[in-house]
């Protein structure tokens, strides 16, 4: 071949050949239409049918940009944020409280503030605007309403040796709303000694650790568990298809029954590596469209306070919610002290 046709060739190939970007990954055509999104698990329906099914398929076809979708627990996205922090792989972090606080601590999370947070109250998004509410949603537990009737109302029924090995809660510090627990229990009881106390107990009829809480509620459907923790949005959701999934919120003798705002939360990734889409996927979750499907599809409450739903989950959930005590906890306390608190209820359970 001539020198110079060689030459043409070789720099034809190199033209030809994808270029990797400062991050270690590709930075083609393809790639750059695409988003990386590392999310607590309960928004995704388990047939589809979920508020993401909607949204990441109404957002793929409005702006050609694909969703890479990555669910787990709170606690195990942040952790796997963390490990990939020197080489970021995910454009959009979603977790419920602590745990985004917790990522924003551990500097995962870049300032923007979407289009529409306007909308959000201050008590759901960060002030300095590294995390925006997308999805408003409460913490609850779940029953078999085939097998309990009547339906449980305080924590001391669960210490009843009938839920021996048939209830079951997910791992706090682990899992978002497996923290939950933790963090109700020690209002409910007064205090973190008590409420470890009472969980030294409960551990008796406890199956064990699990990192996901969206398995659990299918187990109790299926009457293989009477009892575990979820959220409202997530049960809600699955309780189209899960005929026998009831859901409640445990009080103590004589007391109302209490819960706490446990939103889906979303930040942008530091150093995300198409920070641009990321970027464009947080406008469209708070825009009005998205939010006025929030309850309608995904079964949990819009974030925004200029969308006031109408659709019948939304009565339904306004009633589920009637009669109950909402308070607000000390989330920094929380934040600050999360690890310790996880590692005396692993002392006091034997965990």
């Amino acid at each position: 071949m001539p020198r110079n046709t060689l030459k043409l060739a070789v720099a034809l190939a190199l033209l030809a050949t994808p270029l990797l970007s400062a991050c270690g990954g590709s930075s083609s055509a393809a790639d750059d239409k695409s988003v990386t999104v590392y999310s607590a698990d309960g928004l995704k329906g388990e047939n589809g049918d979920g508020w993401y099914d909607r949204v990441f398929k109404d957002f793929e076809k409005q702006t050609g940009i694909k969703v890479e979708y990555v669910e787990g627990g709170s606690g195990e996205m942040v952790q796997r944020a963390v490990r990939e922090k020197a080489n970021p792989q995910a454009d959009v972090l979603v977790t419920l409280p602590p745990f985004i606080q917790q990522a924003d601590g551990k500097g995962l999370l870049q300032k923007y503030v979407p289009r529409g947070a306007g909308q959000v109250g201050p008590a759901d998004k960060a002030a300095d605007g590294t995390w925006t509410s997308v999805v408003n949603n409460y913490f609850g537990f779940v029953y078999d309403k085939k097998e309990l009737k009547p339906a449980p109302t305080t924590w001391e029924q669960l210490l009843d040796p009938k839920f021996k090995n048939r209830l079951q809660y997910s791992t706090p510090g682990v899992a978002g709303d497996g923290t939950a627990v933790l963090v109700k229990a020690m209002h409910d009881f007064g205090g973190k000694d008590a409420a470890l106390e009472y969980l030294k107990k409960l551990q008796t009829n406890n199956v064990g650790p699990s990192a996901s809480t969206g398995k659990l509620a299918p187990k109790v459907d299926k009457g293989e568990l009477l009892v575990a923790n979820g959220d409202v949005q997530m049960n809600h959701a699955q309780s189209r298809t899960m005929p026998n999934l009831g859901i409640w919120f445990p009080a103590r003798p004589g007391g109302r029954p209490t819960t706490f705002a446990l939103p889906y939360a979303a930040g942008l990734v530091t150093k995300a590596p198409h920070t641009e889409n990321g970027r464009k996927l947080l406008d469209f979750m708070l825009a009005r469209q998205a939010q006025q499907q929030v309850s309608e599809i995904g079964g949990g409450f819009s974030v925004r306070r200029d969308v006031h739903a109408t659709d019948a989950n939304a009565t339904a959930l306004s009633a589920l919610m009637k009669g109950v005590e909402v308070f607000r906890p000390d989330w920094s306390d929380i934040d600050e002290n999360l690890t310790a608190y996880v590692e005396d209820w692993k002392r006091a359970t034997g965990s």
